[in-house]
């Protein structure tokens, strides 16, 4: 099942995807239906996907990230591969959803990179759980892009501000609900700039497997329903080419995780 968030006649609804259409669901938006623990059913009128504007699916309580968790990845930059996951914060109001603008200020950074990652939605409070039981809390899953500002990472010495800007955390346009996923290890990463592929991955070559991911972050915070954990992402950046590549004004940029969906964000330089 996929689910996204949209605008109608200047009201905001979830749906579930139908066909080439909206059917909506009875639920004020996406993390009071994933709280309420209930699968989703159509409730409401359809509407064309033209008729609608798609909103980020959801906005997360918190959002954990994880760096360096593909070998190749992690090599490419001449970062030593983690022993165990290398865990960072994104800000709630960087998330902007499929078709919103990555937008930054020329003056700040000249250096933003794209992550192509697989996000992962909790669908129940986790705290200490064991890694066989881990899949069993997720809701679903959505397409990332972490989007970078590779100067002011190496400037700050840490990624609150490289990674956290406003508009950096592109999400959507859907949430796949879990029993839709097989394995979250068996999905194919690509990401293009203005058509052009730049990354192209698969989830099976995670150094730390969601599982694995959910059960370490769950020893030392508890996750709650709604958040999302961006789960690291393959090799191919732009800071990793011969010469560098940045994103520039007017660059278009697309994640498609094969299953799940495609994100595409144009970007803006202000």
């Amino acid at each position: 099942m996929k689910l996204l968030s949209y605008s109608a006649k200047g009201q905001t609804y979830v749906g579930i995807l139908d066909g080439d259409g909206i059917r909506r669901v009875d639920a004020p938006d996406m993390l009071s239906l994933i709280e309420a623990g209930e699968r989703a059913a159509p409730a409401g009128e359809r509407n064309a996907l033209a008729e609608v504007r798609i909103s980020p699916p959801l906005r997360p309580g918190k959002i954990l990230a994880i760096g360096r968790n593909y070998v190749e990845h992690a090599r490419e930059l001449n970062n030593e591969v983690p022993s165990e996951p290398l865990v960072f914060a994104v800000m709630p109001s960087a998330v902007i959803g499929d078709g919103d603008a990555i937008e930054w200020e020329g003056d700040l950074t000249s250096q933003v990179d794209w992550e192509g990652e697989l996000a992962v939605i909790m669908g129940r409070t986790a705290r200490r759980i064991s890694r066989e039981d881990a899949l069993d809390y997720v809701f679903g899953y959505t397409v990332a892009n972490d989007v970078s500002a590779r100067d002011l990472q190496s400037r700050d010495k840490q990624w609150v501000r490289a990674k956290g800007l406003d508009s950096f955390c592109p999400i959507g346009p859907y949430i796949v609900t879990a029993e839709a996923i097989a394995d979250p290890q068996d999905l194919t990463i690509v990401t293009k700039v203005n058509g052009v592929e730049k990354q192209n991955g698969s989830t099976a070559n995670m150094i730390f497997n969601v599982r694995v991911l959910i059960e370490f972050l769950s020893q030392a915070f508890t996750l709650n329903p709604g958040d999302m954990i961006l789960t690291g992402t393959p090799s191919g950046v732009g800071k990793a080419a011969d010469p560098p590549q940045f994103l520039g004004d007017g660059d278009v940029v697309s994640v498609e995780i094969a299953g799940i969906g495609k994100l595409t964000n144009r970007c803006r330089v202000l």
